[in-house]
């Protein structure tokens, strides 16, 4: 059975053709464009793992989500999601000309494994999403 992949990013072009790329890999592909409806999508899919933009319907948004994914809460309905990889996609170092690295600070992308900056090699991606799932 094909693992699947939960791309998260308002940008409806870029989620076409991560889509295309990834599935060409093997992989099942669920999309949501906010970060509203990824956490919908992250309950109702299932994924083995979550592609989540930083800016979305807010500047922060992928990193609420994050957040939410993340919670140790005994209330929280996302509780099972918990252990599921992030790699977030960030646009920042071009919106801000500011540069970070996970590597630098780590504190800085709560609970996500790994990022990549945008504009996206997809080679880059599919080697990551291969090391998590």
């Amino acid at each position: 059975m094909a693992k699947k992949i939960l791309i998260v990013d308002d940008d409806k072009d870029l989620v076409e053709t991560l889509t295309h790329a990834i599935k060409m890999h093997g992989y099942e592909v669920a999309r949501a464009y906010s970060g509203a409806e990824g956490l919908r999508s992250l309950l109702s899919e299932k994924p083995d793992l979550v592609i989540l933009d930083v800016m979305m319907e807010t500047d922060t948004a992928g990193f609420e989500v994050s957040y939410q994914i993340r919670s140790t809460r005994e209330t929280s309905k996302y509780r099972d999601c918990k252990d599921i990889p992030i790699i977030m996609l960030t646009a920042i170092n071009q919106v801000t000309n500011s540069r970070f690295s996970l590597n630098e600070d780590k504190s800085f992308l709560p609970g996500v494994n790994d990022f990549l900056t945008k504009p996206i090699k997809f080679d880059d991606l599919i080697e990551k999403i291969k090391r998590f799932v």
